[in-house]
């Protein structure tokens, strides 16, 4: 007979809109580098460099944070696992804070030379090891606090964050692109770097006082934690480990090209101006917010898989459409363009991601397994995303082969979620052994 877990002293709604208000920070942060990167960094930190490599090596620094988030998913995983993920969900909050704060004050090329870049790149390793620890502690708390039937509706909200992090700091960004050029390029970029220091008060303020996961708190309280939580879902559960790498690519692909490498493709190919593609992508992340909790309903209702794949399909489906509407240089056409890419296909795929991935695995080993396969699989199908795009239309001088990319992200995640079994009605507070392999474990029954 499963063992039941400890009810919550917490609400689940204040649970998890702890998990989104922190996720809505942190994401702020992340993007607010992202959208610099495709505007201002190459002119500031990369000056001797022409246009096309400017954009490039500031892609490449953005990069960087995907590099360094498995190292974080590894080090806050093996904590969460071993003391709780609350502890870690704080302390991801302030570490982003830290990075984000050091970006605001850096001096720039022209003032200390290379040491502008160089600390830049410090920066980012910053950014990308907190965000290696924050999906993880965010989600599980939402999943591992949620009532039955409800997993994948309350493990989105902190999915919910991201778009809605997007929104912010593409509407700051806007708002600073509105002053003159020089303004802007002189301190103006600095404005969204400093003022997510106030979100960071703010989010540490709510999560302070949510409670510990009931379903971690039966392991600690017999005693059943993983000495090396990292190393033995590795050696257990290396199956879901790389589902949950190749589950990434449907969600991250088209994603960052959307988010990231558009902002240059649309004002550089297409000749609409770059407040024009900031605005579309943030009308579509407004939109995705309230798009990804119904998608996760569905998965709550008919399962992880059977939406993960029809979302795989429509990613694949919309890789050529997505490059033809912006091509057109329609400000309504490209509005439609993001609209396709992030409410519509990147929901399907991302929303359900929070539940899939965290059933993959067993309770003392899940903040590991999570973070692993989830952060491999960023730093892989994610931050190379800018760069390589960059590269490609370089080469080829036409979209065809960034369609070519988000189709083959489709096809990528497609066969990952098929070779997985479904999970939606298991009860993760009892489950060991390998869920990815369909392994029931005697250990909790």
């Amino acid at each position: 007979m499963a063992l039941q877990s400890p009810a919550p002293t917490v609400s689940i709604g204040k649970i998890a809109f702890a998990s989104f208000i922190g996720t809505v920070i942190e994401f702020f942060d992340f993007f607010i580098f992202g959208t610099a990167s495709a505007l201002i960094f190459g002119k500031i930190f990369f000056p001797a460099l022409d246009p096309l490599a400017g954009t490039l090596a500031s892609f490449a620094t953005f990069g960087v944070a995907f590099a360094a988030r498995p190292l974080g998913g590894v080090v806050f995983g093996h904590f969460g696992d071993r003391l709780g993920r609350k502890t870690m969900l704080v302390l991801s909050l302030v570490l982003m804070g830290v990075g984000t704060a050091m970006v605001g004050v850096l001096p720039t090329y022209s003032q200390i030379g290379i040491w502008a870049p160089l600390l830049l790149v410090l920066s980012r390793l910053v950014q990308g090891v907190a965000i290696g620890g924050e999906w993880s502690g965010a989600v599980l708390m939402a999943v591992e606090h949620a009532p039955p039937g409800k997993r994948a509706f309350y493990a989105s909200w902190p999915q919910c964050g991201v778009p809605a992090g997007l929104v912010l700091a593409t509407a700051m960004f806007y708002l600073v692109e509105q002053l003159p050029a020089e303004a802007l390029v002189s301190w103006g970029w600095r404005l969204p770097f400093l003022a997510s220091v106030v979100l960071v008060l703010v989010g540490l303020y709510i999560r302070l006082k949510v409670d510990e996961s009931p379903a971690f708190k039966s392991v600690q309280d017999k005693g059943r934690q993983a000495k090396f939580p990292a190393a033995e879902v590795i050696r257990k559960s290396w199956k879901g480990i790389v589902i949950a790498i190749f589950s990434m690519a449907a969600a991250n692909i088209p994603f960052y090209m959307a988010t990231v490498f558009a902002l240059s493709y649309g004002s550089q190919q297409a000749g609409v101006t770059r407040g024009s593609v900031l605005l579309a992508v943030c009308i579509a992340s407004f939109i995705q917010i309230f798009t990804i909790p119904v998608t996760a309903v569905l998965a709550d209702r008919f399962g992880r898989r059977p939406v993960l794949l029809a979302g795989c399909v429509i990613t694949a489906v919309i890789g050529f459409p997505f490059f033809w509407l912006i091509d057109t240089g329609s400000t309504i056409a490209i509005v439609l363009a993001m609209v396709i890419a992030l409410p519509v296909a990147h929901s399907l795929t991302y929303a359900t991601l929070a539940s899939f991935v965290p059933e993959l695995f067993e309770t003392r080993l899940r903040y590991s397994g999570s973070a692993i396969g989830y952060q491999v699989g960023g730093m892989i199908m994610s931050g190379p995303v800018p760069f390589v795009s960059a590269a490609l239309f370089s080469w080829a001088d036409s979209a065809w082969p960034l369609s070519l990319y988000i189709v083959a992200g489709g096809v990528m995640t497609f066969v990952a979620v098929f070779a997985a079994r479904e999970s939606y009605r298991d009860d993760i507070a009892d489950r060991g052994g390998e869920v990815a392999a369909g392994r029931e474990s005697t250990a909790t029954a």
